[in-house]
């Protein structure tokens, strides 16, 4: 069984696989898999953009997402217009998918669109067409980080071990395996306003409402990370040797947070 595995952290934003897949698929019939996409072409395979947060501590992060070829397929649930390949790969079927422009409300993932020109139901079809020849899917042969990766379920057991799902939840058991999937962060700045220079070193302490502790110092620039944290509410702590401790209280994160400067008086 195949399956891809994403590594977000290797992801650069180059939209190169979004674009590949629409070169491979654009204008290019592959029956009995795909009809072309329209001219303006599809995002069966989309590069999600979010901007974590605020000037000036900001993260780009970039996550592909394409079709998951869930095991427990949803759309395959709704319609006898998709079917699973002995590989794995979901197919929605062309010629069953023609007219059938509510098949779009199918995927919980967005990953069905209708094309206008056609008049059909299409999506990712895992370029089964070149699997079936021995190559990769087009989006991970383009790949110039490594982000994307694509073969035997077997191969990438390590991966799939420290890996995660897309809205686990939902129970469909998708066979895109995410590595480094985007977290929430909390930063800002310690400093002396007195000497009006920031302070290296200060110790910060972060508990959270489940009563876990992370700790981390200020760097050379008086800037401080907290990464990779969940969505909840915290309190911080601010110690640095001769200065009186400060303490921000219920911190509520649900999205990255730049708290900003913290002046820390003697």
């Amino acid at each position: 069984m195949k399956v891809f595995v994403v590594d977000v952290a290797k992801c650069n934003g180059c939209y190169g696989c979004q674009v590949a897949c629409k070169d491979e698929h654009v204008d290019n019939d592959w029956m009995p898999y795909a009809q072309p996409q329209p001219d303006t072409g599809h995002f069966w395979m989309k590069l999600k953009e979010k901007t974590h947060g605020q000037v000036p501590k900001v993260k780009l992060e970039y996550t592909p997402y394409p079709c998951m070829h869930c095991d427990d397929a949803p759309c395959m649930k709704k319609s006898e217009a998709f079917y699973k390949r002995e590989d794995g790969l979901v197919i929605l079927d062309p010629v069953k998918g023609e007219g059938q422009k509510d098949l779009v409300e199918v995927c919980p993932y967005g990953a069905v669109y209708w094309n206008d020109a056609l008049n059909v139901a299409q999506k990712c079809t895992g370029c089964a067409h070149l699997v079936e020849e021995g190559q990769l899917p087009r989006c991970v042969d383009f790949c110039a980080t490594g982000a994307l990766q694509f073969g035997d379920e077997e191969d990438f057991a390590e991966e799939i071990a420290q890996s995660e799902t897309m809205e686990p939840e939902w129970g469909t058991h998708p066979r895109v395996y995410y590595l480094n999937l985007p977290k929430l962060f909390i930063g800002g700045e310690v400093w002396d306003p007195e000497q009006d220079e920031v302070i290296e070193g200060a110790k910060l302490i972060l508990t959270g409402t489940d009563g876990l502790t992370r700790e981390t110092h200020s760097d050379a620039f008086g800037d401080f990370w907290f990464r990779k944290v969940e969505a909840g509410t915290y309190s911080l702590k601010v110690e640095a040797e001769g200065y009186q401790t400060v303490t921000k209280d219920r911190i509520a994160l649900k999205e990255s947070y730049n708290i900003g400067d913290i002046p820390l008086k003697k």
